[in-house]
């Protein structure tokens, strides 16, 4: 049985974090590093952890390794690559962009991801000044197709528009308790 804490990642954390992204970006993409789609990776620290609004997140097992990223910005999806309505809708500043949501393999399926993400929209509730949370997937990566779908809705499909491999998702909204008023 492991034992997983999640915490923002520190300065410690970084170099694990990049692993654990790059090892996703090789052995589930399958396309290797792309400066283009993957930049953000080598410096997380300007990417997410510099940035007020946006942040990094790890799982550590227990012995303090990293095993797990997610990650959150402020940035939605830029037109081009993406369909310019879906640029419209999730407008920079206004969007919680989720990112990075790696597990590596040998601890899936204990629910890590489910609780980065989580942990993440509890920071956007506690920001306040998004409208909404965004992310896009590859769903030829085993179980992300699936795993977004359920805590989403696919709102482009590009495999149905433009035959690229991503569908785009917008997850609910984080509900934030209100202050009790007493009159």
């Amino acid at each position: 049985m492991h034992e997983y804490s999640i915490r923002v990642a520190g300065p410690d954390d970084l170099d694990s974090a990049r692993a654990v992204m790059l090892d996703t970006v090789y052995r589930d993409f399958g396309t290797g590093y792309v400066p283009r789609w993957h930049g953000d990776i080598i410096d997380l620290h300007s990417a997410y952890v510099a940035p007020v609004r946006h942040a990094l997140l790890v799982a550590v097992d227990e012995r303090d390794e990293v095993v797990a990223t997610g990650a959150l910005d402020s940035r939605g999806p830029a037109h081009p690559p993406n369909p310019r309505w879906l640029a419209e809708r999730y407008p920079s500043g206004e969007t919680a962009q989720l990112r990075r949501i790696y597990v590596r393999s040998e601890h899936r399926r204990r629910g890590l991801a489910r609780r980065m993400v989580a942990a993440l929209l509890d920071f956007v509730a506690a920001d306040g000044g998004y409208r909404c949370v965004y992310l896009h997937t590859d769903p030829a990566v085993p179980g992300a197709e699936d795993f977004w779908r359920s805590q989403g809705v696919a709102v482009c499909d590009e495999r149905e528009e433009s035959g690229q491999r991503v569908v785009h998702f917008e997850i609910p909204m984080p509900v934030t308790s209100s202050p009790v008023v007493v009159m």
